[in-house]
């Protein structure tokens, strides 16, 4: 699996001059391929082992007394979880792209997230500029991206024991021929030394992670021909940054 630098530096060389590029696209396509074939391969059984636990779990309820049943389906639903991310991951720089109103897309993104908080004692504030022109993007995976940092910083506030006030806020302008989403939370934080590898894939520091999420993320705003970045004082919270063209 390449790293996020590895995919850097193919992009650099790929520069060079049109026969690498060309040469450098055919071997990433080929490396895309044999991910989603083996992907697939594992998940297809996977589903039917899935089916027949419940199978057996509904004609012999006795099974759940016994002390690993819930830990195999944890194990199983965290396999399936890691498969779903890898395809995402591996299908992350393939875009629909079509002209999206920037306001109204981020405004019911953020209605879909408060919905998700009415629960906790998360405050989640948005500031969203009336005036954002619209950007050429593929809507389901730059929500899938936005959702998946809130999300993050949803765990960091929840999981900070000093956090008295838990609170997240989504803040959207456009800087010149850029839009700027700016997530943030007074979470827990990220160690500084673990900054430099949070977008490699399977990095990961939350007990139930698998490593892609931010990886995935960062495949998808690269794509955009955008950026992605984090500000973080372990403690203190996080901010992670996305700048888009327009």
């Amino acid at each position: 699996m390449f790293s996020a630098t590895d995919y850097d530096k193919l992009q650099q060389i790929m520069e060079e001059s049109s026969d690498k590029k060309e040469l450098l696209t055919r071997l990433l396509e080929s490396h895309r391929m044999e991910v989603s074939a083996i992907s697939h391969e594992i998940r297809n059984p996977l589903t039917l082992v899935y089916s027949t636990l419940q199978l057996i779990e509904a004609q012999h309820p006795e099974v759940l007394d016994f002390c690993h049943w819930d830990s195999m389906h944890q194990d199983i639903e965290y396999m399936t979880q890691l498969l779903s991310e890898l395809s995402s991951y591996n299908n992350g720089e393939k875009l629909s792209l079509s002209q999206t109103n920037t306001v109204t897309f981020l405004k019911t993104l953020v209605l879909s997230f408060a919905s998700s908080v009415l629960d906790t004692d998360i405050e989640f504030t948005s500031r969203i500029a009336s005036d954002l022109p619209p950007i050429m993007a593929d809507t389901l995976k730059l929500k899938q991206t936005l959702l998946n940092l809130l999300n993050n910083a949803k765990d960091a506030v929840l999981s900070c024991p000093d956090s008295e006030s838990p609170a997240i806020r989504l803040d959207a302008e456009h800087i010149g021929q850029t839009l700027h989403i700016k997530i943030s939370d007074n979470g827990s934080g990220i160690d500084a030394k673990d900054v430099p590898t949070i977008f490699d894939p399977f990095v990961t520091h939350k007990r139930s992670g698998t490593g892609l999420g931010l990886a995935i993320a960062r495949r998808i705003i690269t794509a955009h021909n955008g950026s992605i970045q984090v500000e973080s004082i372990l403690g203190k919270g996080s901010v992670f940054t996305i700048v888009l063209p327009i």
